[in-house]
């Protein structure tokens, strides 16, 4: 696949980090013909730009309003963190009754994470959340209605807002795309961005999980500043410095 100029070679990278979710330095070299160093400056303008993140050796995709991966993406990534943050955020529940489930993959791992012997109602727009707690003993699920995204298997637009903002709840579990300390927490569709803040008006209290590569990533759609919550749970794999600076903002920052 050789490319000319630059601006090919970079829409072409762009174009392999998003369809395998991750690219390497010395494998795009020799894809695209040119010097590792050439890829590595294409990879630094691509990140100037927003559009993927560099890692040690080579690149992953950030989410945009253009792009956006699926759930059967997500329950393939960075499982082993996924599954260690989502158990720390299910002991955050408290004597909380009634909690919020977001739409995603960590979302739904903190459903299943969350305590059987209690009486708990959990509202989700999440189909996949929905199932997973179908036949949870001593816990109702409302699902909220709408238009569901197929991507993602989750309800959006005014059906699922104006459901839920009937709602007082004592807690919201709420991820994101993006994380940063300028822009909050940000994603890149509006329809699904209007379910989050809704999500947020809706509960007393809020706590943000998600996995060290969300930090400081910004999406299209920002619903929510750092101070709007309680706690956030991230993975050892977000600096202790990073964490603090976080911490400073007002949630209490834990890493597991």
């Amino acid at each position: 696949m050789a490319a000319s100029t630059a601006e090919e070679r970079q829409r072409e990278i762009v174009r392999a980090a998003r369809r395998t979710g991750s690219v390497d330095v010395t494998a795009l070299a020799a894809e695209l013909g040119v010097a590792k160093e050439t890829v590595r400056r294409d990879l630094r303008a691509l990140e100037d730009h927003g559009l993927i993140r560099r890692t040690h050796g080579g690149a992953y995709p950030v989410e945009s309003a253009g792009f956006e991966t699926t759930l059967a993406f997500r329950a393939t990534s960075h499982v082993p963190e996924k599954r260690r943050i989502a158990t720390a955020a299910a002991e955050l529940l408290g004597d909380a009754e009634t909690v919020f489930v977001d739409e995603g993959f960590t979302p739904q791992l903190i459903a299943e994470a969350l305590p059987r012997d209690q009486p708990l109602t959990v509202v989700t727009a999440s189909l996949a959340t929905a199932g997973a707690l179908a036949e949870a003993e001593n816990t109702t699920v409302l699902l909220l209605g709408g238009r569901l995204r197929p991507g993602t298997l989750a309800t959006v637009d005014h059906w699922t807002t104006k459901m839920l903002a009937g709602f007082v709840l004592d807690l919201a579990y709420i991820g994101a795309n993006g994380i940063s300390r300028e822009h909050g927490l940000t994603t890149p569709d509006p329809a699904v961005s209007e379910v989050k803040a809704q999500a947020l008006r809706a509960a007393r209290r809020t706590v943000f999980a998600g996995v060290h590569t969300k930090f400081g990533a910004v999406s299209f759609c920002r619903f929510a500043e750092i101070g709007d919550l309680e706690a956030i749970v991230t993975s050892t794999l977000l600096p202790a410095s990073e964490a603090h600076r976080y911490a400073l903002l007002g949630p209490q920052v834990i890493r597991v």
